[in-house]
């Protein structure tokens, strides 16, 4: 359990992996065996959780492959005996790691009852038009409730979110990422985006305005993945944002935490070389079920 005794609103990191997890599967590279030899080195698939312990209501940001071990996570943090549904569900985009733990929630396991689901127009059109979460949704499992950009969403009387527009490989949805509103501090996360040239308003600018950073380091560098083009894989190296945001202040850059760690990144050691350079860079690696205040 995590102790929370002035019942301040917090947010948990359910995972800080890729859409396939650390290890991955169908990886016989070094990386991934290692991570099998030590467990406790094991990543789950990003998501994060939102909670208000005064009320118990806890939102979930992306629902990955992990969500029956994320959705203990999530219950053990609040002692939750039951293995209850949560209070909602946002999603990012339709790319494999951020939805298809919905499957979860609907007849064939857990049942769930109307459980809200903030998705944005293409992503709601996306998931009506193809099964099986067509029927989860026909079915009443799941509710949606439709996003735009840039507008607040009020989750609660002391919590809400803003989604804002993030420029990444769309071929089956938009892609957003959210603000975090609590009663005292703000909090980011943004687990992909194709660069940061594109995005509006600037990076930096979306930094300073919170208290924490979760940002895409999908990839620590080129030459990661051996016979592909990764040029058609465009995420943020770690090795340019770092670059990019050394003009920053100190405590701007002690802000942001990657995130979406890819198998093969080497940073997802927190003992490497690559995560002592970030951290002498003045940020940091995030690690699974890590809080912070609101």
């Amino acid at each position: 359990m995590i102790e929370n005794v002035n019942n301040t609103p917090f947010t948990l990191l359910l995972g800080t992996a890729q859409d396939g997890g650390y290890p991955q599967a169908g990886c016989r590279r070094e990386c991934c065996a290692a991570a099998r030899v030590r467990p406790e080195s094991r990543r789950l698939v990003s998501s994060l959780a939102i909670i208000d312990p005064a009320t118990s209501q806890r939102w979930i940001i992306d629902c990955t492959p992990n969500f029956p071990e994320q959705l203990h996570l999530l219950n053990d943090a609040l002692a939750v005996d039951d293995v209850s549904q949560p209070t909602g569900i946002l999603l990012t985009h339709a790319h494999v790691g951020h939805y298809t733990g919905l499957i979860q929630l609907g007849r064939e396991v857990m049942a769930a009852n109307a459980v809200p689901l903030y998705v944005m127009p293409r992503m709601l059109a996306f998931l009506e038009g193809h099964e099986p979460w067509r029927r989860i949704i026909q079915d009443g499992h799941l509710a949606p409730i439709s996003l735009a950009a840039g507008q607040r969403v009020q989750l609660s009387e002391r919590l809400s979110v803003v989604p804002f527009l993030v420029p990444h490989r769309d071929e089956h949805s938009e892609t957003v990422g959210f603000r975090i509103d609590g009663p005292s501090r703000r909090v980011l996360y943004l687990p992909d985006i194709d660069d940061w040239q594109q995005l509006d308003p600037p990076i930096e600018q979306m930094i300073a305005e919170v208290d924490v950073a979760y940002l895409d380091g999908t990839f620590f560098d080129d030459g990661e993945l051996p016979g592909r083009d990764m040029s058609r894989i465009p995420h943020p190296r770690i090795t340019d944002s770092l670059c990019r945001f050394s003009s920053l202040p100190p405590t701007e850059r002690a802000k942001i935490r990657f995130i979406h760690l890819n198998h093969t990144n080497p940073a997802t050691d927190g003992r490497s070389e690559s995560a002592d350079k970030i951290r002498a860079a003045g940020c940091h690696v995030a690690v699974d079920t890590e809080r912070q205040l609101l």
